[in-house]
């Protein structure tokens, strides 16, 4: 079974809206996949599906195997802060907290011994580029430091699977890029499974493999510039 397997996910609302219709996919550990669609295609939708911060009103889901009902509810917490990395466009930063203090934070609700939180935050900066910028103050750093310390965060935990949500929203084109090129190198050299959502084509270039949603369901699912799916792995 894939690492991450959605068979025909429905997300139903009190207001009659279906957000998501019938979606059926799969990922492999270490792929680089971008979800795409205009405003309401549902990709947000999915995201929190995927990531355990929402259930689905039918279909089924399985992360490693195992569906969220085969989870009891601090199971669920558990797996989320120690197997999920979560990036989001405003950041979601402490500003009066230092990048290290910022970095740190997941570990303080995880089961890792204290003894080690030192240096896994240190080196999850040291994977970012942001060393220079540990004692900081979140609220004086540029707003490609922010993110790039966001994904530090998401990072920390050595988590298995990095879910992005308009990383690049909040930036300019040319910190875009960088952001892009921070996550693009985590999955190349570190191998981690990344789901990113976006809208800009800029960005999601950037993935292995574009899923596009519109109204609810998968419009197209392609390889990106011809790579191709091989054991758990992409590869050029």
């Amino acid at each position: 079974m894939a690492f991450i397997e959605a068979k025909n996910l429905e997300k139903n609302y009190p207001d009659g809206t279906q957000a998501l219709q019938g979606i059926s996919l799969s990922i492999n550990k270490g792929e680089f996949t971008a979800i795409m669609g205009p405003s309401g295609s549902g990709k947000s939708t999915l995201l929190h599906i995927l990531g355990f911060l929402d259930i689905q009103t039918k279909g089924e889901y399985h992360f490693e195997g195992k569906t969220i009902s085969d989870y009891k509810t601090d199971e669920i917490a558990r797996v989320r802060n120690e197997k999920m990395g979560f990036i989001f466009q405003a950041f979601n930063l402490l500003p009066k907290s230092t990048v290290f203090e910022n970095v740190q934070l997941p570990l303080l609700y995880s089961g890792v011994k204290e003894s080690l939180w030192r240096e896994m935050t240190i080196k999850a900066i040291e994977a970012v580029g942001l060393s220079h910028r540990i004692n900081h103050e979140s609220s004086k750093l540029s707003g490609g430091e922010k993110q790039r310390a966001a994904i530090a965060r998401a990072l920390v935990n050595n988590a298995e699977v990095i879910f992005a949500d308009e990383p690049t929203g909040n930036l300019d084109s040319k910190s875009g890029q960088m952001i892009m090129k921070t996550i693009q190198k985590l999955n190349e050299e570190k191998g981690y499974t990344v789901i990113l959502i976006t809208h800009e084509t800029y960005t999601a270039e950037h993935a292995q493999r574009i899923i596009r949603l519109r109204d609810g369901k998968i419009e197209s699912d392609e390889l990106v510039n011809g790579r191709r799916r091989a054991g758990d792995n992409f590869i050029k």
